[in-house]
């Protein structure tokens, strides 16, 4: 059974009142992790100027990058 994926919680948290009760956080949208492979993917298809990657290759590269980013941040 493998570990489960650090996802880095929300992108973008909001606190709303009406939402979750007061001083508690909502999640919204896309986590983290997403976030940093969305952000990966502009990288690394810029790089792929020969267009060999197929886009499985490119999502599991993306997602790489992403959960190294997430890495990076608990040192």
């Amino acid at each position: 059974m493998s570990a489960p994926i650090n996802t880095g919680g929300p992108a973008f948290p909001t606190e709303n009142a009406r939402q979750t009760g007061s001083n508690s956080w909502h999640e919204e949208g896309m986590t983290l992790r997403d976030y940093f492979a969305a952000k990966a993917l502009v990288r690394i298809t810029a790089a792929d100027v020969d267009g060999v990657m197929s886009p499985e290759i490119t999502a599991f590269a993306c997602y790489r990058m992403a959960d190294a980013m997430l890495k990076a941040r608990e040192a």
